[in-house]
């Protein structure tokens, strides 16, 4: 063991249960236990879906005191002496074990480290990971400051009954938080970072930056050249890659023709593009309303999609011009491509629209469920119609809805899906501006999927908020939706980018 490793070594916890158990081999890789709840693509040798894990390093913070006659001698807090910190090890040890049990994302948690100076503060804040989980029971705030590190994330978690109160209970607000004074002057750190007793608020945040984390620097193939929506959209791609650091590889239509060529070429991949197709097309709660022909097609220009992801050893997927220039290519639509990628796991948006695909990939990853990029209607008496023709159909991430196979509503041509979305579910709408500076999120219920002249997927949404308030705040045009409440996420993850957040709910 070199230098650095026994000093490391010396500010971990010795006595922590964990430490030979749940800890061993270097941390409670919780990443590799839960199920997820994404599909898995059934071809092992395709790029898989990408899902970096969120490295925890909780670290105790204390200080123990001698008694000294008639003086102050000790601060509040519970952890007075060493036999009381041994057993706020084993606390934490077993709080982490049973709350980290239930994450459905993957998560790491390391050995619990202990600093009670600022120099061991310092050492831990320089390790491996992506997320502090402090323990505040004491010590002085140079301890925490140095325990905040420039690019690392920092949540303290508090004692008030949850254990023997801590001493940061009382004077995080003024002491670490403000210096001192009134105004907030603690850099990488705010009042959102801070969690009393609770575990499932810290998993909103643990959850909130492992979306984060896979969000940022993400790599996505675009086929043809990056956009946006509108005017307004111009400057998407360019403010994606600035706000989102997105790594955006663009893949021409020449090369998409030449692909597709060799494809319909190759007489086996359509022999299995085709049968994947009938087994698509007999399982249950699928009706076909095209001609089967722009099925096969469809799951062949799948196979295609999937050569792009390989090459580029990505996840993420858009595609301009689908509604136009791919039709006369493929002999299809790119709908139901995008659909089954997305319910295989993967990410797969249309229209290249870089206003909206960052907050989506984003929300899948917070998720961890396929993401609806839709078409929203003008809202009304509480309700609005969300529509699309490239809606997954496993929006839970596990199981598919009935679906009805029919032709993109525009050009009556190809194969898109209409996927009758579960009535009663709760879902998240995220609705981003055109600056890449605001995004309005919203609640809602699915309480209706209709059958009405425009895109294929089509749902009402029951909004839970005002709809007036919604319209005055409406900017943007696409609105990202998923099953489920994740909107607090969503804005604890914002707030990180410097991203404004209103929320309607």
């Amino acid at each position: 063991m070199t230098p650095k490793q026994q000093h490391d070594c010396r500010l971990f916890c010795e006595t922590c249960p964990l430490s030979r158990r749940s800890f061993l081999a270097g941390g409670l890789a919780l990443g590799s236990l839960p199920v997820l709840p994404q599909s898995s693509p059934t071809n092992t040798s395709r790029q898989q879906p990408v899902r970096l894990p969120l490295t925890v390093q909780p670290v105790l913070v204390y200080e123990t005191y001698q008694k000294k006659e008639a003086t102050s001698w000790r601060p509040w807090g519970g952890l007075l002496t060493e036999a009381d910190v041994a057993q706020e090890k084993e606390r934490i040890g077993k709080e982490l074990s049973e709350a980290g049990s239930k994450a459905d994302f993957p998560l790491k948690f390391l050995p619990l480290a202990i600093a009670q100076q600022p120099e061991q503060a310092a050492s831990i804040a320089s390790g491996n990971y992506d997320v502090i989980l402090s323990y505040a029971a004491g010590g002085s705030v140079k301890t925490l400051e140095a325990l905040t590190a420039p690019g690392k994330q920092h949540v303290m978690f508090l004692r008030h009954r949850s254990g023997p109160v801590y001493l940061w209970y009382e004077i995080v607000h003024p002491r670490f938080l403000r210096k001192t004074v009134d105004d907030f002057g603690q850099s990488g750190m705010s009042i959102e970072d801070v969690v009393v007793d609770r575990y499932d608020e810290v998993f909103v945040r643990l959850r909130a930056l492992y979306g984060l984390k896979n969000a940022l620097g993400k790599r996505i193939v675009s086929l043809g050249k990056p956009g946006g929506w509108g005017a307004g959209g111009r400057l998407a791609p360019d403010r994606a890659r600035e706000i989102w650091k997105l790594d955006i590889q663009t893949a021409s239509y020449e090369d998409l023709g030449r692909r597709i060529q060799l494809a319909r070429d190759d007489g086996a991949l359509v022999k299995r593009s085709q049968a994947a197709a009938d087994n698509y097309l007999k399982q249950k709660d699928v009706t076909l309303g095209t001609a089967r022909e722009f099925v096969y097609n469809a799951f062949l220009l799948a196979e295609v999609f999937h050569d792009l992801l390989d090459e580029a050893g990505t996840d993420a997927f858009t595609i301009n011009n689908c509604m136009t220039t791919i039709m006369p290519v493929s002999k299809t639509t790119a709908c139901m491509p995008l659909s089954l990628l997305n319910d295989d796991g993967y990410m797969a948006f249309c229209e290249s629209d870089f206003v909206v695909i960052p907050a989506g990939i984003l929300l899948h990853y917070i998720s961890g469920k396929p993401v609806f990029l839709n078409d929203p209607t003008f809202p009304h008496d509480g309700v609005v119609t969300l529509a699309h023709c490239t809606a997954p159909r496993k929006m839970d991430g596990m199981h598919p809805e009935p679906v009805k196979i029919l032709t993109h509503f525009e050009s009556d041509y190809g194969a898109a899906p209409k996927v009758e979305m579960r009535i009663g579910q709760d879902v998240t709408n995220l609705i981003p501006d055109f600056s890449g500076k605001r995004c309005v999120g919203v609640a809602g219920e699915i309480i209706d999927h209709p059958f009405m002249n425009i895109c294929r997927s089509q749902i009402d949404v029951r909004l839970h908020g005002d709809t007036s308030r919604l319209l005055e705040q409406m900017r943007g045009f696409h609105w990202i939706t998923c099953y489920g409440n994740y909107l607090r996420e969503t804005r604890y993850a914002l707030k990180k980018l410097g991203v404004d957040w209103v929320v309607v709910t």
